[in-house]
């Protein structure tokens, strides 16, 4: 793949930014305060709607203690000495990525009530698929 081809989607930009924020419990007020911008401009950015300097994006990036590349694409460039190992599980980790991104599109604007009862359901048949 061409890298210098590729457009950013700052609708996964922004999605990425808001599960590290949530991974780390914080409130998008308080993940704000300690990058220093408004909560407003944070829900922006984490909708996708708006675009952010590079100045911010390191910012957010050394807030959340996750590289800019893994916000940018989803997953880490490594430039040279990288092991297969390392290329699958970055590889894999994308795949994952994708499908659990598609996941959270689906149970957009599911009640609670509606998730509780998917996720009793996933559990029911998880041991059938597993055999």
């Amino acid at each position: 793949m061409n890298d210098s081809k590729k457009t950013l989607n700052y609708k996964d930009v922004g999605l990425r930014i808001r599960l590290e924020r949530e991974k780390l419990g914080l409130s998008r007020e308080k993940f704000a305060e300690l990058v220093g911008l408004s909560s407003f401009y944070i829900g922006q950015l984490e909708r996708g709607d708006r675009k952010m300097s590079v100045d911010t994006l390191v910012n957010i990036s050394s807030v959340l203690n996750i590289s800019v590349d893994y916000l940018l694409y989803g997953y880490n460039y490594y430039m040279e000495n990288i092991s297969i190992s390392e290329a699958f599980n970055d590889i894999y980790k994308v795949s994952v990525d994708n499908e659990l991104k598609e996941l959270l599109n689906i149970l957009e604007g599911s009640s609670k009530e509606q998730i509780s009862l998917l996720k009793d359901i996933y559990k029911l048949i998880l041991p059938s698929i597993k055999k």
